[in-house]
């Protein structure tokens, strides 16, 4: 993740969209203003780190409609939603979707810097996750198809040995394999590996029942 995070703000009300603006650029945000989700949609870039500051209601395509195309395209930033028509329902709908906080028109400037630097570190910290997922999947697709076999029973924390005996191999090659495991996937330990693969859904499975 590099350079600076950017604010992305939707507002149909120009004085609110040029206040808003001014207060975040003037606290040493970068700052994308658009008066209308169409706009946004247009101009916004996915890859571009930082959040979304959304107002509720507006015409056409309203906060909550915009909230749902970006969460089904797969590319939604974390959202602080702003409005002054913010009944109950549509709270609870907006923070049910993921939304990071829910301001009420008017706000005063702190509250509203707390949210985005709130969203912010969200946003940082799910864009870091995923990284980390990708670069786990990219590891495990250079696994050859034995290796991977390997790779899932030592997760399951089974000796080379039991191993060697489930895969019709001998211990000495199993060995050979766990090796080349630990430096395709860029573990230190059993437990850096089982991390990785936790990391990408998949988790141990359970120990099988005793006699």
């Amino acid at each position: 993740m590099t350079g600076q995070a950017t604010v992305f703000v939707v507002d149909d009300d120009p004085a609110v969209l040029k206040a808003i603006t001014r207060l975040l650029q003037s606290s040493g945000h970068a700052v994308a203003p658009f008066s209308s989700p169409e706009e946004f949609l247009e101009g916004y870039d996915p890859a571009r780190t930082g959040c979304l500051l959304l107002d509720l209601a507006m015409p056409g395509i309203n906060g909550l409609d915009l909230q749902r195309r970006m969460l089904h395209d797969g590319g939604c930033p974390a959202i602080v939603f702003i409005s002054g028509e913010g009944d109950v329902p549509s709270v609870a709908q907006a923070m049910k979707a993921g939304a990071v906080d829910f301001l009420a028109k008017p706000f005063d400037d702190v509250q509203l810097l707390e949210a985005v630097d709130l969203a912010i570190r969200q946003s940082n910290a799910l864009r870091q996750a995923i990284e980390e997922r990708r670069q786990v999947e990219r590891c495990l697709n250079s696994l050859t198809t034995r290796e991977r076999q390997v790779f899932e029973h030592v997760i399951s924390g089974q000796l080379n040995k039991l191993i060697a005996t489930d895969l019709g191999t001998v211990e000495k090659t199993v060995k050979v394999h766990r090796a080349r495991v630990m430096q395709k996937m860029g573990a230190a330990s059993l437990a850096d590996l089982v991390r990785m693969a936790e990391k990408i859904g998949i988790r141990p499975p359970p120990p099988p029942p005793g006699p």
